[in-house]
């Protein structure tokens, strides 16, 4: 078979179906010279995909339905976890802002906590995701509730096109990295680098997380992602460190 053959039958599974293409053979990439058959290296292209993209997204978000944003978030597991800590963590995020656009990237379903936000604050909102299924979900509750947001349908990795969104938004601007550092690095080791460096002399903060808990055992995991904490330290201006749930969230900026 070749490349696009692999790449259609790959994205034959309705879960991957959405998936940008450069996703796609970036996770091909990782097993393409391996010594085995091509089934098998398909197979394994979906087992990373389905850990990056997947994981955390129940089935029955992949078809738009009616409900309420709430319902829809607790469907999600990793803005299930959160759900009870929006109201907090927004608060704290833009306690000293009155209006800003919030660049969401790999949101996910991010965008459906956007009743979250402080009444003061006025909020442009774009959210950035690979899952086609998911940008389709958020712009159907967006239009049906007549917000200023939207989701836009594109890779991560094309990060030409990620500085390009951003720039389209208004001043000032704050970048969410919820819980999306490790996916990528499944992916592409030291993308999430790249694209920190590209991206934060465009905004005027970025905020990123990471679980402090395993979402299925509700273990406190050993990891501190000591290596994306030592890369803020040396390039950039570090604003906070906290936990909130079971979330631990990095604010910083680019330095003066």
């Amino acid at each position: 078979m070749n490349r696009e053959e692999i790449i259609e039958r790959i994205v034959s599974k309705k879960d991957f179906s959405k998936i940008p293409e450069e996703d796609i053979l970036l996770a091909y990439e990782k097993f393409e010279k391996r010594q085995c058959s091509e089934e098998e290296k398909i197979r394994l292209t979906r087992d990373l995909l389905r850990k990056v993209y997947s994981a955390f997204t129940s089935g029955k978000l992949l078809n738009i339905k009616d409900k309420n944003e709430e319902w829809l978030l607790r469907k999600h597991l990793s803005t299930r976890e959160r759900l009870n800590y929006y109201g907090e963590l927004y608060e704290k995020l833009f306690r000293d802002m009155k209006k800003c656009s919030v660049i969401d990237l790999g949101s996910g379903i991010n965008g459906l906590s956007y009743k979250f936000f402080p009444q003061k604050l006025k909020v442009n909102y774009m959210g950035i995701e690979a899952v086609g299924q998911l940008v389709d979900l958020m712009n159907f509750y967006f239009e049906k509730s007549n917000l200023d947001a939207r989701a836009i349908h594109e890779s991560l990795f094309n990060i030409k096109n990620v500085k390009k969104l951003i720039e389209m938004c208004e001043k000032p601007r704050i970048v969410f990295l919820f819980k999306v550092i490790d996916s990528l690095e499944m992916i592409e080791g030291d993308s999430s680098k790249k694209l920190l460096m590209e991206i934060t002399p465009l905004c005027d903060r970025v905020v990123l997380s990471f679980a402090t808990r395993s979402m299925i055992r509700r273990d406190k995991f050993r990891v501190n992602r000591k290596w994306i904490i030592n890369f803020i330290n040396e390039n950039f201006e570090l604003l906070e460190d906290f936990e909130i749930g079971n979330e631990r969230y990095i604010l910083f900026k680019n330095k003066v």
